[in-house]
């Protein structure tokens, strides 16, 4: 999602110190919950599941699928690791390891102001986050190399590229585990991000809407701060208009 996809609402000064208050809570208390479902999670997303002897390891039982696995993983790599990261296409086998923590770290884009690119903030969403197998380079400071912001280090650029890429995959290999997601209320989606040469990502989403304000609004806030970047926000009634796929899923069946 970008900023020409997002909801638009106006609001005044007061209503939006009101609203950004309340999404600072929402969003504390989401991000919380994530956390614990993803440390209650963390022992089937192993990437070994998924890779078998690929990645380095003290087991050598092969995994049924890994070779396949390895060569999608392969075919994601070579596809974007050229341009814009400049890393060599091949993979070697075996892989460092691939610690089998998950991170979520909230998805953020950017807005220009007019027509022109030189007034940017860097939206951060109040419900929706980056999902990866934790690495030595997280996507902001994989960003950061890309944009020349920090000194590149092509072996932490690779590890964040494949961290990225194999929980990918590995979401693809068991759609049980999306389910699981999608029961916890996550909406579970891959995107390409554009900046970063369209790496594919998982997104998990909470079922709450957020809106922003109108471009000038944004530019009036983030110019009296001082810091370019601004969060979505959540509407007042969005915990009062959250879906519930069971509820639906039940109705339907009792009304075929």
């Amino acid at each position: 999602m970008d900023s020409t996809e997002i909801i638009r609402k106006d609001l005044d000064n007061q209503q939006f110190m009101r609203l950004r208050q309340t999404t600072e809570k929402i969003s504390e208390v989401l991000e919380k919950r994530l956390s614990e479902h993803l440390n209650v999670l963390r022992p089937l997303f192993i990437p070994r599941k998924l890779l078998g002897t690929y990645i380095e390891s003290a087991s050598t039982d092969e995994v049924h699928g890994s070779d396949k696995a390895f060569a999608e993983l392969q075919e994601y790599f070579a596809a974007i690791c050229k341009d814009p990261f400049g890393l060599s296409q091949k993979l070697r086998s075996p892989l460092p390891p691939i610690s089998n923590k998950l991170d979520a770290v909230p998805y953020q884009y950017v807005l220009y102001a007019g027509e022109t690119k030189e007034k940017a903030t860097t939206i951060t969403a109040a419900t929706r986050w980056i999902l990866s197998y934790q690495s030595e380079c997280p996507i902001s400071r994989l960003a950061a190399m890309v944009s020349g912001e920090e000194n590149r280090q092509p072996e932490d650029m690779k590890q964040s590229l494949i961290a990225h890429l194999t929980l990918v995959i590995f979401l693809k290999q068991f759609p049980a585990l999306k389910q699981l997601l999608q029961d916890l209320r996550y909406e579970v989606e891959i995107q390409e991000l554009k900046d970063l040469g369209g790496l594919p990502v998982a997104v998990l989403r909470a079922p709450i809407e957020t809106f922003l304000p109108p471009d000038d609004f944004v530019l009036q806030i983030t110019q009296l701060s001082g810091i370019p970047a601004f969060q979505e926000i959540i509407d007042l009634d969005a915990a009062d208009n959250i879906p519930d796929p069971l509820k639906d899923t039940l109705k339907a069946c009792l009304e075929g």
